[in-house]
């Protein structure tokens, strides 16, 4: 079976829908299940394009920031047909319309929306959505509706999906979500991670790992931190990830007014053998987010063995709290100081035995082998 896969961009500032699609691609082909080529509206010369064993075909950038682009209908008109399927990732792009306009009633293709129809967004940016309901209206439901099926990563997701916009019809089918376990030396990528972060060299560390956005409650997790950082003098925190939009000079701001500026640490985004170093040397991860449809990065850490501290908001919260690999409260400043306060509090011995548990847990619910066959099976039934 042959897949194209179509998004926006595999920028890895953009975050979880880049890393998702490439590991979702990657694995499938290792397993045999189907073979993935890429096309996006990317500068066909961007380096992240470089050095993948994919077949990455970049359109260059669109008009706008909806990014209407004719390459990309010429190049799906030359080529859709050489495809079993398409999966188009994300929404509120081009690229969605683009294949809907080349693909319906001749290639099926389904939608991954990657948490893109959550609700959090109507309420938290009431007049984007008004902007985005008439758009939705426009194009944007058409492509859901005549899809073969929407994929969701849960069945929290494909709920909530059903109320951000109307109509909401489509053809929901849950297939999971995950990523890929690390290869490699443990220690040689913690070496990796000093290296690019010297000042926590040796030290215990809560570590956050991704965009720096509101969306991903970095505020909270600063603030519960400078609540118990002197009674901790040995633990610090580690906010790793880009910087979305200037969000990190306001968040640098706060960690100078609680005055705990000298012990979160800003690295910038993380990549590669520094990326699982962190994982691998942190005391435990944290997530605070007040929306996330998966959650890439907590995946990761469960992979490393390393303990959660997520939101009620991650969708993924319940397998991880029915499992005991991590602890789970709401995603305020209270709900966010309760879980590093029982974090901090666990004896050793209880914090060893809720780590032991991380990588049952992500081979249970999280590794991306259990996903390809599932997205395979989509494309057969619709082929029937």
């Amino acid at each position: 079976m042959r897949i194209l896969h179509t998004v926006y961009s595999l920028s890895p500032e953009g975050g979880g829908v880049a890393e998702g699609l490439l590991r979702l691609a990657e694995t499938a082909y290792s397993m045999g299940v189907f073979e993935s080529e890429i096309a996006s509206l990317d500068d066909p010369a961007a380096p992240y394009l470089k050095g993948s064993s994919l077949a990455i075909h970049g359109m260059g950038s669109g008009l706008g920031k909806y990014g209407y682009n004719r390459r990309m209908d010429e190049w799906l008109r030359e080529n859709a047909g050489r495809f079993d399927g398409v999966v188009v990732h994300g929404l509120w792009h081009y690229e969605s319309t683009a294949v809907w306009n080349t693909c319906r009633n001749r290639v099926p293709y389904v939608v991954l929306p990657h948490g893109m129809l959550d609700p959090w967004f109507k309420r938290a940016y009431p007049l984007k959505h008004f902007k985005k309901q008439l758009y939705w209206l426009g194009f944007q439901h058409k492509v859901l509706r005549d899809a073969a099926a929407v994929l969701f990563t849960s069945t929290r997701e494909a709920q909530l999906a059903k109320a951000t916009f109307k109509p909401s019809t489509w053809t929901s089918v849950v297939v999971g979500f995950g990523t890929v376990a690390p290869g490699g030396d443990r220690v040689q990528q913690i070496q990796q991670f000093e290296s690019v972060c010297p000042n926590i060299r040796s030290k215990s560390f809560i570590l956050f790992l991704g965009r720096l956005h509101h969306k991903k409650g970095c505020d909270l997790l600063i603030e519960a931190f400078a609540r118990y950082a002197y009674a901790y003098p040995d633990v610090d925190l580690v906010m790793a990830g880009p910087d979305e939009q200037g969000y990190k000079a306001g968040l640098v701001s706060l960690a100078s007014r609680k005055g705990v500026a000298s012990r979160v640490h800003f690295p910038g985004m993380l990549t590669g053998a520094a990326k699982w170093g962190a994982f691998h040397a942190a005391e435990v991860f944290g997530l605070p987010s007040h929306q996330d449809n998966f959650g890439i990065a907590v995946a990761e850490s469960l992979a490393c063995g390393t303990p959660v501290l997520i939101s009620n908001q991650v969708n993924i919260w319940s397998e991880i709290a029915q499992d005991g690999a991590g602890i789970v409260d709401d995603d305020t400043v209270e709900g966010t100081c309760r879980m590093l306060e029982r974090w901090l509090r666990l004896p050793k011995s209880e914090k060893a035995e809720m780590a032991a548990k991380c990588r049952e847990t992500f081979d249970r619910h999280f590794a991306m082998e259990r996903v390809p066959s599932r997205v395979a099976e989509v494309f057969a039934g619709a082929h029937k």
